[in-house]
């Protein structure tokens, strides 16, 4: 084929389409961002909880750095939080033998992990001893856990929990006592993970599973401030924010931490660090678009430098140049006598043009790519190369040199008529 310019372009429109479309899904805030993140839309996020609170008027943000660095005044709520030696604490007796080894995020179907859980650090030692220093300094920290998730924190704060494995549909929650966090509530619609239970003085269950009777949450005083334990993370989730009274329990706990200070998602142990990179910054702002019409654009300029297809006839102005250029060059020659040295120009040009086709160096002698041609099976081009050659042996005049490019021109119209053949 001899216009390929078609091809390309379609083909290289299909690879940007498909570089796109992968780039969108993977941007995608249901898909990409860690369960129960803010950041997450699909079902097993809390992004539907962030904006409700923000839309009640409450000042919250999100935090992106280590809980080694918690700014006075912040009322943190921490969803669904790993804590590096969680397991640790489950072998060491926290929970029955059986238990052992089993990982607490199994079956959880609703809060399957985004792509972020994959980079999403756990709690360390040194940030949990932050944390309840943060606490004790008057902070309230609020921790949404899942059965064995928060495991050394309980084990801190002297509370024993219990796994709720059995428990897989809904379950309804009712208040333990008045509280500014159960004001006005009726019942809650959550799935239950975990219960707790303390023989500290300081532990005050808040919502007691109705059927069971034992408490899904409770505060723990710890100093000067509180920890709020929540056994029920999928409580936070967007889907759940529609059942019963829970959007109005949410805006009950954001009020009730926001007269502390400013209601703080911690986003860091989700994936989502302060110095992201413009890859994510571009992925989740839509700016793929931008960089996608740039390289799109990028490529069209690059295929536009190039020529495609049959070579396009010379301007008027290129053809006289040339002619008046050969004319010159043509007289010069004449005038001084080079008619040899013309001749074995056009031999060497000839001879240059044909190497390729002998497998040899453009530098070749007409003689060596003449014998080349003849040992590969170009038995009558190399004759006609033979046969130019002893022309420009013998031109010697004007005559003798129109007589060597016209054998040239014959054998470069029938490398031409070769050429299109091979390409049939």
């Amino acid at each position: 084929m001899r216009d390929r310019f078609p091809i390309v372009l379609i083909g290289g429109l299909l690879l940007v389409g498909a570089l796109g479309s992968l780039l969108l899904q993977g941007a995608q805030r249901g898909e990409f961002a860690d369960r129960l993140s803010t950041y997450r839309s699909g079902k097993g996020g809390a992004r539907a909880l962030y904006l409700l609170l923000e839309q009640s008027g409450l000042k919250v943000r999100r935090q992106q750095k280590s809980l080694e660095l918690i700014d006075p005044g912040t009322q943190l709520v921490l969803l669904g939080p790993r804590f590096s030696d969680a397991r640790m604490a489950r072998v060491t007796g926290l929970f029955d033998a059986d238990d052992a080894g089993v990982d607490p995020d199994e079956h959880d179907d609703y809060l399957e992990s985004g792509v972020n859980a994959f980079r999403a650090p756990t709690i360390t030692k040194d940030e949990l001893d932050r944390l309840l220093e943060h606490a004790r300094n008057g902070a309230t920290v609020f921790v949404a856990t899942w059965q064995g998730g928060g495991a050394p924190l309980l084990d801190a704060l002297s509370v024993t929990t219990t796994r709720r494995t059995e428990l897989r549909e809904l379950r309804t929650l009712v208040p333990a006592q008045p509280s500014a966090y159960v004001a006005g509530l009726e019942r809650l619609e959550a799935k239950v993970q975990a219960t707790f239970d303390s023989t500290s003085p300081s532990f005050v269950p808040l919502l007691l599973d109705e059927g069971l009777g034992a408490p899904v949450m409770a505060a723990v005083s710890w100093g000067q401030g509180r920890v709020v334990l929540l056994g029920a993370p999928e409580l936070a989730t967007n889907a759940a924010l529609r059942r019963a009274d829970n959007a109005r329990f949410w805006v009950n706990v954001g009020q009730a931490l926001g007269r502390g200070g400013a209601v703080t998602f911690d986003e860091y142990h989700h994936g989502f660090a302060g110095d992201r990179s413009m890859g994510d910054f571009a992925a989740r702002y839509g700016l793929s678009f931008a960089v996608g019409q740039l390289v799109l654009g990028l490529a069209v300029w690059a295929l536009s430098l190039r020529r495609f297809g049959r070579p396009l006839p010379l301007v008027e102005s290129a053809r006289l140049s040339a002619t008046d250029a050969l004319s010159a060059t043509s007289r010069l020659y004449r005038e001084g006598g080079h008619h040899g040295h013309a001749a074995q120009a056009i031999l060497k040009a000839l001879a240059s043009e044909l190497s390729f086709r002998a497998g040899l160096s453009s530098r070749s002698a007409a003689g060596d790519v003449s014998a080349s041609l003849a040992a590969r099976g170009e038995t009558a081009l190399a004759e006609r190369l033979l046969a130019v050659t002893r022309a420009a042996a013998l031109a010697h005049t004007e005559a003798g040199v129109l007589h060597v490019a016209q054998l040239a021109a014959a054998v470069r119209a029938s490398l031409k008529r070769s050429r299109r053949k091979e390409a049939t």
